[in-house]
């Protein structure tokens, strides 16, 4: 490479003639902001996304060695991201040694976390007051932050992975990194803050079909309970069609279940007694998740229901 071609404004000439050409994508470094402009209008709510690195993915044995979160406020009625108004990065020695295959992923090494503790207070500080507690794979940092930091407990909680219809606007993953290269930037992933501050540049932004802000519909998911239909009782032979159906299988209950949104709970119903019960009655029992414990290993509050 020349100098020339090392030339800062030489190089933003080659990208915008890259642009230009349709056989090429150009894919820029995500640019760190706090202040996204704009004049608010209505109400103002603060969120607060968060993301861990751990040990590892056991919940029973692993720890979290970095924690990130990023405070922002936006509009209640559009969903609308302003800016950031506060941060916090954080590391945690988990006393014993991190498995090189957790440090291949995230670069956090033994030296770095040796010592180094989570600002409890800081992290008190930051979600204090927020309505919504964000996280990429809820299902996965939620869990881990309340054994650590039980006041997550209380906290409402989203998950961008699961609750923003990536798919149905066009995109065929959901996954952080993929996400962020598709609307246009890269980043380094797999640092907490980093990875934070990509969701929020993601959340911010009109969804590529529909026009609409990613954080305003991910709100209205969180705001939309789910039911966990328990099939107890189903027949053994029916084990396929449910696991096809998107149902689970819970050892300890030994029974297969399925969160749906509470709008699908009807339909849902009515597909179990035709074609697991047989159409005869039968008795399920209906677990509602809202934002407080949906995404945790908690249980929400259960009810039987006959079809």
């Amino acid at each position: 490479m020349t100098n020339d071609a090392k030339n800062p404004a030489t190089v933003l000439e080659a990208a915008r003639l890259l642009e230009a050409d349709p056989d090429y994508r150009v894919i820029r470094r995500l640019v760190v902001t706090d202040d996204f402009g704009g004049a608010p209008t209505g109400p103002l709510a603060s969120a607060v996304i968060v993301d861990t690195e751990t040990t590892g993915t056991r919940r029973e044995s692993d720890q979290i060695i970095e924690l990130g979160l990023v405070r922002f406020e936006y509009a209640e009625e559009t969903g609308e991201i302003y800016r950031v108004t506060g941060v916090y990065s954080g590391l945690e020695d988990p006393g014993r040694p991190i498995p090189p295959e957790s440090t291949a992923i995230h670069g956090i090494t033994d030296a770095m976390v040796a010592g180094q503790r989570i600002d409890e207070a800081k992290v008190a500080a930051l979600t204090a007051g927020a309505k919504l507690i964000v996280a990429h794979n809820a299902s996965f940092d939620r869990p881990f932050l309340e054994e650590r930091l039980p006041a997550f407990e209380s906290m409402s909680w989203a998950c961008s992975f699961a609750q923003v219809p990536w798919e149905a606007e066009g995109l065929r993953g959901r996954k952080l990194e993929y996400l962020g290269w598709m609307a246009g930037f890269f980043f380094d992933a797999h640092r907490s803050e980093i990875d934070c501050r990509a969701l929020l540049e993601l959340l911010r932004r009109p969804l590529p079909k529909s026009g609409r802000i990613a954080f305003k519909l991910l709100i209205e998911a969180a705001a939309e309970p789910a039911l966990r239909l328990w099939a107890t009782g189903s027949p053994f032979e029916t084990k396929d069609i449910l696991r096809e159906r998107g149902y689970r299988w819970d050892a300890e209950r030994r029974c297969w279940s399925r969160v749906v949104p509470k709008s699908a709970a009807k339909e849902e119903s009515e597909w179990l007694k035709a074609e697991v019960y047989g159409g005869r009655a039968a008795q399920i029992d209906v677990e509602v998740l809202d934002a407080r414990v949906r995404f945790s290993d908690r249980p929400g509050p259960r009810k039987p229901r006959v079809l």
